[in-house]
């Protein structure tokens, strides 16, 4: 018989780079700690200590009870990111990747007493991903650790971390049926298979036909079917799978069983606010109920393996994932096989969950590294590995912004997805829409999705006249809704991702009010606000639960005498009252947007379908200062007023390719751009040296431009001066 025994208690914690003799001596003056645990839980963070990226130590002593058996292994399902595990002082297993499972044989280095020490390290490296990335890397023993007791004939346990089982279906959509193989992997003479009823005695592998097939068919129908494999020693093990075909088309996006199902969902992390990433069960249940209201079809679970628990939860919620591994950002020369060896822990331990349709081999890898030799070659290597290990799924990366679109490294994967911020980090809304029309129609037959769009927004700011880089939740709301409509208008985009569903640690940020924190979320870190964005895409994508939601409920003082109330649903239909009275009533689509006077102090309620919400709103003789987040930079914001422009002659509303495009004025803009250049040699080396970033900026206007670099009001206003004495 198999038995786990899951090591929860007991733990010894130390934070310290000690050797093993001296961690096992200390151990009873550690800090008590229960796993799941991460040491940086707080690190970076608002109230929290500093960072720490280093080894420590967890020790713990077996109890006889607990190694009784034939043969025992220790199971260790996340330890971030270095692992080292020690028994009775000997050094018996490394493991160099923080989110995938491996395990030791502890069966012949039990004593008769038996202290077991791992030491895990997320410190600074060449060779173990990530290394460099906008997340926090937490440390610790962050998933369960189990002790698994098995006879001496049973199903594998070590090689790369294996369930012992593969399940291969095979869905035939005319027939109504699916040829389902299933591998085993053990060292009896021989295993007893059950599928679906049916029973077969053989060597490994068996082959199962299931006549009018259930199918798993995404949030409508997630249908599981359960494989069993016993041996005649008692080992057993089982997994679920799902019987579902799925493709992609260049011109109509995804397929799923046949038929078109469009992928629109969102990213996630694995960690919350106060935990770090050493969650429950009831944590990852509770992040799939807001999935599933959000109304989202599709994951992209960022940026490396997640717990298996989670994936348990997207096959039986139907939810399409994306799975990757963390080669991200910066490719290393000494971590071509760390990558590799990533991937098969990947594969090999979520091969069967039905929910996972592509292998992601990278995450914006080009975005501090150039595109050279050794670079393409890690990816061919990647991408022959999961063609070879699973030829049913597909592999896709996604691509940094200022990426080519000719770029060689494209053509590796199956499909592509881009990561674009046209409208934050840069450049102006419209441009997402223009990088994917230039795409589509420069490569009709390849596949493109949408892998990272976002704004950052802290609740507690807000404005009338939102705009980039000010982290109001008005701004946010309006760059998605512009994203809905970029994306309901481009159907052959295969899937698309918001980055991100929760903000999410990331130790070296200080922005937005916050510290150690992106803020790009739909909801907050600790999960307890949904930001206006998130109910725009409830309004969008869930049709089940009708509902209405007012949007800026926290924007209570403002100072305007009339004022914009926009309201989010999933009905065709609002009505907007006032203070009990009915002010008007409105058909349209997920957005609806009224005007009122602003008087006094207001009670606002909207009706949609028998559904209704409330806010309060109060005229004010001055702005409210704590809804502002940078006051310096307000004044820049409002001054310029197109009333006030000439437009037969340039100005700084124009686009940088407009202005260039004439020689007077392209002298003038290309001086001024030159003389701030040398004074930041990096940044004007990276733009000089990359046509499509050049590209992204000709598109941009000159007051955007400008502000992102930093310039003052007054400098603003000069060079708008001289150029509205050049004519057009």
């Amino acid at each position: 018989m198999r038995n786990v025994t899951a090591l929860k208690e007991g733990w010894r914690f130390l934070k310290a780079d000690i050797p093993v003799e001296t961690a096992v001596q200390n151990a009873p003056q550690g800090e008590a700690v229960t796993l799941p645990h991460t040491w940086n839980a707080l690190d970076g963070q608002d109230g929290g200590n500093d960072y720490h990226r280093g080894t420590c130590w967890y020790v713990r002593e077996l109890s006889k009870e607990e190694i009784a058996g034939e043969c025992l292994f220790l199971e260790i399902n996340g330890a971030a990111m270095t692992a080292e595990v020690y028994c009775n002082g000997k050094k018996i297993a490394r493991h160099e990747g923080g989110y995938s499972t491996f395990r030791v044989d502890l069966t012949k280095e039990l004593a008769e007493k038996n202290i077991l020490a791992i030491s895990v390290s997320n410190e600074d490296n060449d060779s173990v991903y990530p290394q460099k990335a906008d997340f926090t890397f937490y440390g610790g023993l962050y998933r369960a650790v189990n002790l698994i007791s098995v006879p001496a004939e049973h199903f594998e346990l070590l090689k790369d971390g294996t369930p012992g089982i593969k399940v291969t279906p095979v869905v035939d959509l005319e027939k109504k049926s699916a040829t389902v193989t299933v591998e085993t992997w053990h060292n009896a003479p021989s295993v007893e298979i059950t599928v679906n009823g049916e029973t077969k005695t053989v060597e490994r592998c068996a082959e199962f036909v299931i006549e009018n097939v259930h199918l798993w068919d995404g949030t409508d129908d997630p249908h599981l079917y359960t494989a069993t494999a016993r041996l005649a020693s008692g080992d057993e093990i089982s997994t679920r799978f799902g019987c579902r075909v799925f493709a992609c088309d260049p011109e109509k996006g995804f397929f799923l069983n046949g038929r078109s199902y469009p992928l629109r969902g969102v990213s996630r992390h694995q960690d919350l606010k106060g935990k770090g990433n050493a969650l429950s069960y009831e944590d990852h249940a509770a992040d799939m109920a807001i999935i599933r209201e959000l109304g989202a079809n599709t994951l992209r679970l960022a940026h490396y393996q997640h717990a298996q628990e989670f994936y348990d939860l997207c096959d039986e919620n139907g939810i399409v994932v994306w799975a990757e591994i963390p080669y991200i950002t910066m490719h290393m020369p000494n971590g071509r096989q760390n990558t590799l060896s990533q991937m098969r822990e990947l594969i090999t331990q979520c091969y069967n969950h039905p929910s996972i349709v592509v292998w992601g081999l990278s995450n914006e890898i080009t975005a501090a590294s150039a595109v050279n030799e050794d670079l393409l070659e890690n990816h061919r290597l990647l991408n022959d590995l999961c063609h070879q290990m699973d030829p049913t799924r597909l592999t896709t990366m996604a691509d940094v912004f200022m990426l080519e679109i000719d770029s060689p490294i494209l053509e590796i994967p199956d499909i592509n997805s881009y990561n674009l911020y046209f409208g934050w980090y840069l450049g102006e809304l419209e441009q997402t829409d223009e990088f994917f029309d230039e795409y589509h129609a420069r490569y009709p037959d390849r596949v493109i999705g949408f892998s990272e769009y976002g704004a950052d927004a802290n609740p507690a700011f807000h404005s009338s006249r939102p705009e980039k880089g000010d982290y109001t939740e008005e701004y946010q709301a309006l760059y998605h809704e512009h994203m809905l409509r970029m994306i309901e208008a481009r159907p052959y985009l295969w899937a698309t991702h918001v980055w991100n569903l929760f903000d999410f640690a990331a130790d070296g940020r200080d922005e937005g009010g916050k510290h150690g924190e992106n803020q790009k979320g739909l909801v907050t870190f600790d999960r307890t606000l949904r930001k206006d964005a998130f109910y725009l895409y409830k309004a969008a994508w869930n049709r089940k639960e009708p509902f209405v939601h007012l949007c800026s409920k926290r924007y209570k003082n403002r100072c305007e005498a009339e004022t914009e109330i926009k309201v989010y649903s999933n009905q065709t239909e609002v009505n907007l009252y006032v203070d009990d009275t009915l002010i008007g009533t409105q058909t349209g689509k997920t957005v609806f947007r009224f005007r009122i006077p602003l008087l006094g102090e207001h009670l606002i309620r909207a009706e949609a379908d028998g559904c209704s919400d409330v806010m309060c709103i109060r005229r004010v003789s001055e702005p409210d200062e704590s809804y502002i987040f940078n006051k310096a930079a307000a004044s820049v914001t409002n001054w310029f007023d197109a009333d006030d422009i000439d437009p037969t002659c340039f100005s700084v509303s124009d686009t940088l390719g407009e202005i260039r495009a004439n020689p007077q004025a392209g002298a003038i803009v290309n001086a001024m751009m030159a003389k701030g250049a040398s004074e930041r040699g990096d940044v004007a080396d990276a733009v000089k040296d990359n046509p499509a970033l050049q590209r992204m900026m000709g598109r941009m206007t000159m007051l955007s431009l400008l502000k992102q670099g930093g310039a003052d009001e007054e400098s603003i206003k000069q060079l708008n001066r001289i150029l509205q004495g050049i004519k057009k």
